[in-house]
């Protein structure tokens, strides 16, 4: 991993793209590339499990005829691989879709926002892999109760993103990222095993702290060992912040216009403006927030990243916008699109707070000092099948306590369902204590009458 060397050469890539679109007298175009090198390691009681070296690459080349495009891939970036992927591209315009044509972002060539991001160098297959084996032995010997460490991970990647268009567009950035993940299993004697662990994220494997991992990885498993069902009715239910990012983002059709545009969200075009949620939750999305380690200042299109206010104090402020969509909405792209030839949208990073001004109906709920009895949800699983997005309800299994009087009591089992749109507006109180995951940022969000299905 050295910052010195790059992936891809850009003004190369550039100035071939340009002789070579001339020859073949192609007027409009444009390209796209993600590129990196990834390392990463996996032992099992320690030994190696899978020791994983590879570059992955995504590439596109896009070619306007008349009021028709064309897109091709290729991994050839030599003169000869881009002519022949010029010429596809070229070829697959003829059977374009005219009613569905992407054009250049408005943006591609506006100043790009200012990003201060340390390359890290690698540590290499060796190091991650000794300190892994270091870090399950550790994990280990916390408790007698946990037995392995079934799923772990210590990985370490450079990356290049690159778009280029025949308008004289050129963007270029080069990232390094490490992450390590420790997933423990905990067993007792005539009591089922449960299961817990901990994900940390950095700029280089240098910044992550193992021993933190560990840890937390040790302290969550532990914390379920002495398990209880639960009663089936609604509860008081405060969720983790990665809980509550993992619903936020499985509904973020509420304010992707592509997905508004394809009738498949739960908002309207004109629904800008329209109450969504309890007023003491905003949200942005802000994909240059100091914790996204993989920050990119530019979208596929080209377009620079932003800080999107999405909700503010309950109010639905904003779509997130490809080139297309925001042609379609007649305002500017946000810096979400994709490149293809029907652009899509993805949201970059929920950065959730407690709305300025705003107070809670109760203000004292704290996750830590309540003497309330309520549900904490520390994970959600199935979010594949037990979310139906487009209709806004949801039926998942999730791991966490029942809290009384402080004392946390694990939950052997239970599923949590509901409306999505009615759990924003049931929220009482948004922390103001915000905490960086690997997904988001997000306080301890409380959500009044949600309804629990348990085993008893």
């Amino acid at each position: 991993m050295n910052e010195s060397k790059n992936l891809i050469n850009g003004t190369k890539l550039r100035d071939n793209l340009s002789i070579l679109s001339n020859e073949l007298g192609l007027k409009k175009w444009d390209f796209g590339a993600s590129i990196s090198n990834d390392v990463s390691v996996q032992i099992d009681k320690g030994n190696p499990k899978q020791l994983k070296a590879s570059q992955k690459s995504s590439i596109t080349i896009r070619v306007w005829n008349d009021n028709k495009i064309g897109i091709t891939s290729t991994s050839d970036l030599s003169k000869i691989g881009l002519k022949k992927a010029l010429n596809s591209a070229l070829e697959a315009s003829y059977f374009g879709n005219t009613n569905e044509t992407p054009d250049f972002s408005i943006a591609a060539k506006d100043e790009l926002p200012k990003l201060e991001r340390p390359l890290r160098k690698a540590y290499g297959v060796k190091k991650l892999m000794s300190d892994l084996i270091h870090a399950e032995e550790a994990l280990l010997n916390k408790d007698k109760s946990i037995k392995s460490v079934p799923y772990n991970g210590f990985a370490e990647s450079i990356s290049e993103r690159v778009y280029i268009n025949s308008d004289g567009a050129l963007r270029h950035i080069q990232s390094t990222q490490a992450s390590l993940y420790l997933y423990a299993r905990a067993e007792e004697p005539g009591r089922k095993p449960r299961s817990s662990g901990s994900i940390k994220v950095g700029y280089g494997a240098e910044d992550i702290n193992i021993n933190e991992c560990i840890n937390e990885a040790a302290s969550r498993t532990i914390s379920h060992l002495y398990y209880k069902p639960i009663k089936t009715g609604k509860y008081l239910v405060c969720f983790k912040p990665e809980a509550f990012l993992d619903l936020i983002t499985a509904f973020s059709n509420i304010y992707n216009a592509r997905a508004i545009i394809d009738g498949i969200s739960l908002s309207k075009k004109d629904s800008i403006g329209r109450k969504i949620s309890n007023e003491i939750l905003s949200m942005n999305d802000d994909g240059l927030h100091q914790s996204n380690f993989g920050a990119c200042t530019f979208d596929g299109e080209g377009t620079p990243t932003q800080n999107i206010p999405i909700i503010e104090a309950g109010i639905l402020r904003n779509f997130i916008h490809s080139e297309a969509t925001a042609r379609y909405f007649d305002t500017r792209p946000t810096g979400h699109g994709g490149i293809g030839s029907k652009a899509s949208v993805s949201p970059d990073w929920p950065v959730v707070f407690k709305a300025n001004g705003q107070t809670a109906k109760y203000p004292e709920l704290n996750f830590k000092e309540s003497n309330e009895e309520f549900v904490l949800v520390e994970n959600l699983h199935a979010l594949h099948a037990g979310i139906k997005a487009s209709q806004g309800s949801f039926s998942l299994p999730f791991d966490g306590w029942l809290v009384k009087n402080k004392n946390k009591i694990s939950i052997e089992s239970a599923t949590i369902a509901g409306d999505f749109i009615n759990l924003l507006n049931n929220i009482i109180q948004v922390e103001r204590n915000q905490q960086f995951t690997h997904q988001g940022v997000s306080p301890h969000i409380w959500v009044n009458e949600l309804a629990i299905t348990g085993d008893k």
